[in-house]
């Protein structure tokens, strides 16, 4: 499990890379002109499979509440996004509550604050804690990296991400996707 820990951390570290090296050329204009920001406000409904590998706490108490390794995952996504409008990568903030399970009979409730980058071609990658409520503990806190790419046609954004959670109680693995109508900031 270490090793696709390492795996996912090697990607989404290629991936900051590659998109930063594309925009070098613009930092030159920001000490010349006033950057002017766009700010946008995105939501939009997210669905997505999870799968828990291995053999630890955490399959341990999913197969003693008869709940299986791949768990459905259905809820909302908030985003708030600026942009500089000459163009340049997005930062983007967002929270995503989200339920599990649904399929095994229970509702596992679960959320994510994350904070990441946009680039101009969709590639994003982020970071944030992840809480599942229930189990052992109460809360079940763990580390979400992120990486996808969000498809834009007119304002409907189209996104596709990929999660790896990653505590000393076990990793998990996402893939969510979606829909989001933009709305500008008035």
């Amino acid at each position: 499990m270490k090793s696709l820990l390492k795996i996912a951390v090697a990607i989404f570290t290629g991936m900051v890379i590659l998109g930063s090296v594309r925009h070098l050329e613009a930092q030159s204009q920001w000490d010349t002109q006033r950057i002017r920001l766009n700010e946008v406000n995105i939501g939009g409904p997210r669905i997505g499979l999870t799968v828990v590998p291995g053999t630890n706490s955490l399959t341990r108490r999913l197969e003693a509440a008869g709940i299986g390794r791949l768990i459905s995952q259905f809820g909302w996504h908030i985003e708030r996004t600026i942009a500089p409008r000459g163009g340049g990568p997005a930062f983007v903030i967002q929270f995503i509550p989200l339920i599990a399970g649904v399929e095994y009979g229970t509702m596992i409730p679960g959320a994510t604050a994350a904070v990441g980058i946009r680039m101009p071609t969709g590639i994003e990658f982020g970071m944030g804690p992840n809480i599942l409520l229930g189990g052992e503990k109460g809360i079940n806190p763990s580390l979400i990296l992120g990486i996808g790419k969000t498809f834009n046609y007119d304002g409907v954004h189209l996104p596709v991400n990929f999660a790896v959670s990653t505590s000393p109680s076990g990793q998990r693995f996402t893939l969510l996707i979606g829909y989001a109508i933009e709305r500008p900031r008035r």
